[in-house]
């Protein structure tokens, strides 16, 4: 079964994207911190990069720069491909986070070698782009990153919040760029921060 299945197609440029795409697969299987809505279990990577995709769509108008739909749905569903070898690292955990980068960019040096040599950097560029968080289509991609489970803790008693002890410095430094690039939509956020501290979601 699996991989043992997988028949060579005679050209090796098409089969390291099958293989490429039968690796990504894995996706499915890495664990977020954040409760889907339903609280019925934890969304997966490739769920929530889906979401963030669709609302790429949907939000461009509360953006304080042009930016390019495309190119942003193409860095949301490729922003945590690494993470199916360095894991999800949970926002507020400082000792993960301290050892993120250099996780992630071995991560990212073994899964966007499996691609043939034009597609694999060009994937990379965009994944390094997301994460500098320096253009306008990263920064509205950071944006949609943060609102997605900043918007499903409100809806689940802050289920990682309260589950991580996290503080609401915390959260407002993880939403400033929020606050920056889509400030359209800060009153909502901390009308939301206000009633997840009065009802003991978050640490004052």
């Amino acid at each position: 079964m699996g991989l043992n299945d997988y028949i060579n197609s005679g050209n090796e440029r098409l089969d390291q994207q099958l293989l490429f795409t039968v690796e990504i697969d894995k996706m499915t299987s890495v664990l977020r911190r954040t409760m889907l809505i339903d609280k019925s279990r934890r969304e997966n990577d490739a769920e929530h990069s889906w979401h963030i995709a669709v609302m790429a769509m949907l939000f461009k108008e509360y953006a304080t720069e042009p930016v390019d739909i495309g190119r942003v749905v193409q860095m949301c569903v490729v922003h945590d491909l690494i993470e199916i070898y360095a894991g999800d690292t949970f926002a507020y955990d400082v000792t993960g986070n301290a050892s993120k980068a250099g996780r992630e960019n071995a991560a990212a040096d073994k899964l966007f070698a499996e691609l043939p040599e034009d597609q694999g950097p060009m994937i990379r560029a965009l994944w390094e782009e997301f994460d500098a968080m320096e253009t306008s289509d990263a920064k509205y991609a950071a944006c949609l990153d943060r609102i997605q489970p900043f918007l499903h803790n409100t809806l689940t008693e802050g289920h990682t919040w309260t589950e991580g002890g996290t503080h609401r410095a915390m959260v407002e430094k993880r939403m400033s760029i929020v606050k920056e690039f889509m400030p359209a939509i800060y009153p909502w956020i901390s009308e939301n921060l206000d009633n997840a501290i009065n009802k003991g979601w978050l640490q004052p």
